[in-house]
């Protein structure tokens, strides 16, 4: 896939401003597309839109398929006459700075219900509309939504601990459950209806004004999701219905113990069986949600590291052949015109990352997919490749990443050998130094220079979005609505003429 030079900026739409508690898909949305417009920006990056759950996580949700319900715009609601002033009395005084989920998930989801009964008493309005989505997506939302239906019926639990016909999936007991249920399920489905409405006219919007959507796919999905539920045998499960071995990666410089991600194995050898149906459904699907994917944790099409499910650490693991080329095929020939080559035709962006061994580059390369480098891991020595001279054409550059500590937040408690090379490299003093790194990655030959808004914005440590493998205080970032002003978008405007971005 040949892109065309540009400049990128990624924020998540809940860290966006306005009253509600969490960003989400209305006004403040199209405020911030007028804005990178203006910037003279052609990416917005996002995380996965998924319904999040424990950890709130965008990267452990409860589908692969479906978005996230607290990112649906009540301004929105009100415009198609599903809520009501009066609906949003209750709403509490939230913090404008930080995502408090606690407070947050009830509100919204009692609000996100009156919406529905009221679509309920008027459902013809959109009836036509709605039948459409549920037809186009019937294949991941039915399950979805039952699925979502059972777990609000068991306070919450996972699926592991329903009754067993349920667990298991009995043809009568899900049958069953869809009578009992029948309200439960149709709002959940009604959710769904709304955010993808929601987020379409957004996505349009920003194509319209120039600018292209990038998105993540996760390698793995949660083990409390409908999709390991749905499709067990997908999955290294014992007959329990638990996992027998789990993700992660093994230890490091940054992790001693390495990190125990804890999400189920897929058995390849299953779905190679199906000619990857599961896959080749999951990438069609996010393309209608964005316009670029990003592989998340790309080398574990490689190779994966397997964890024993049983292990408290990742420290005693092994590394197992991912499926490879014959995925990439599959997924090429599934959804382009029908003709595999050596060159994949899919807009991805492998997020390359991690120990890279030569069985990862031969992937990335025989598809000639762009990898991902991180200048903020690049100020060890000039032989560093994350480095801009080290960089080829066909690569996306980052300052940094939702991972990351912010580039001000790095400068100041990186190791001092690192942080006088970085000013060395940089010709600078460091007063600057989030714009130092913005504008040598966008001087530089990588075809897409992309920054975090929080690197945009000159913001420090306090800004940070994830802490990998903690709980608690991720995900909770949040602009201010003066951020997006006229110089900012001038100072944006004056990098991508110069260097042609």
């Amino acid at each position: 896939m040949n892109f065309p030079r540009s400049g990128g900026i990624i924020l998540h739409p809940s860290s966006l401003p306005g009253p509600y508690g969490i960003g989400d898909l209305g006004p403040q949305a199209y405020r911030f597309v007028d804005w990178l417009a203006a910037s003279g920006i052609k990416l917005w990056q996002v995380l996965p839109l998924g319904p999040t759950g424990y950890g709130d996580s965008p990267y452990q949700c409860f589908s692969a398929f479906a978005g996230n319900p607290y990112l649906i715009s009540p301004d929105l609601l009100l415009r198609d006459r599903l809520l009501t002033e009066s609906d949003l009395a209750d709403m509490p005084d939230f913090n404008a700075s930080r995502v408090d989920f606690g407070r947050l998930i009830p509100w919204k989801l009692s609000l996100l219900s009156r919406a529905f009964d009221r679509y309920q008493s008027s459902a013809e309005v959109f009836q036509k509309e709605f039948d459409y989505f549920c037809a186009e997506n019937a294949s991941w939302l039915d399950d979805y939504a039952l699925f979502m239906a059972l777990k609000e019926s068991h306070g919450g639990g996972s699926w592991n601990g329903w009754p067993h016909p349920l667990k298991v999936r009995e043809q009568d007991a899900l049958g069953e459950a869809r009578k009992t249920l029948a309200k439960e399920v149709l709002r959940f489905t009604f959710y769904q209806f709304i955010f993808y409405r929601q987020w379409f006219d957004v996505r349009k919007y920003a194509n319209q004004k120039g600018i292209q959507i990038i998105g993540d796919i996760p390698i793995f999905v949660a083990y409390d999701s409908a999709d390991v539920w749905a499709n067990p045998e997908l999955f290294f499960l014992d007959e329990q219905g638990n996992p027998t071995v789990v993700a992660g990666v093994p230890p490091d410089l940054f992790s001693p113990t390495g990190q125990l991600w804890g999400n189920p194995l897929y058995r390849w050898d299953m779905h190679k069986e199906t000619g990857y149906a599961w896959w080749i459904q999951r990438v069609k699907s996010t393309l209608k949600l964005f316009d670029i994917l990003r592989l998340d944790h790309f080398r574990g099409f490689a190779g994966y590291y397997e964890i024993p499910a049983s292990a408290k650490t990742a420290e005693h693991g092994r590394w197992v052949p991912g499926p490879g080329a014959d995925l990439f095929r599959a997924i090429d020939s599934r959804l382009s015109d029908g003709l595999a080559t050596a060159e994949i035709k899919l807009p991805i962006i492998a997020e390359d990352l991690g120990v890279i061994t030569p069985d990862v580059i031969e992937l990335r390369d025989g598809f000639q997919l762009p990898g991902m480098k991180i200048l903020q891991f690049g100020f060890t020595g000039p032989d560093n490749p994350f480095l801009p001279h080290n960089y080829i054409p066909n690569c996306v550059a980052y300052t940094g990443t939702h991972d990351n500590d912010t580039a001000r937040g790095w400068f100041a408690s990186a190791p001092k050998a690192e942080r006088e090379f970085a000013l060395r490299y940089l010709h600078t003093d460091g007063h600057d130094f989030a714009w130092d790194l913005i504008r040598s990655i966008w001087s530089s030959v990588a075809m897409f220079a992309i920054a975090p808004i929080q690197d945009v914005l000159n913001l420090g440590g306090e800004a940070r979005m994830n802490f990998p493998s903690t709980l608690g205080g991720n995900w909770e970032w949040r602009m201010r609505e003066s951020d997006m002003n006229d110089s900012l978008a001038e100072r944006l405007r004056e990098l991508n003429y110069v260097y042609r971005r």
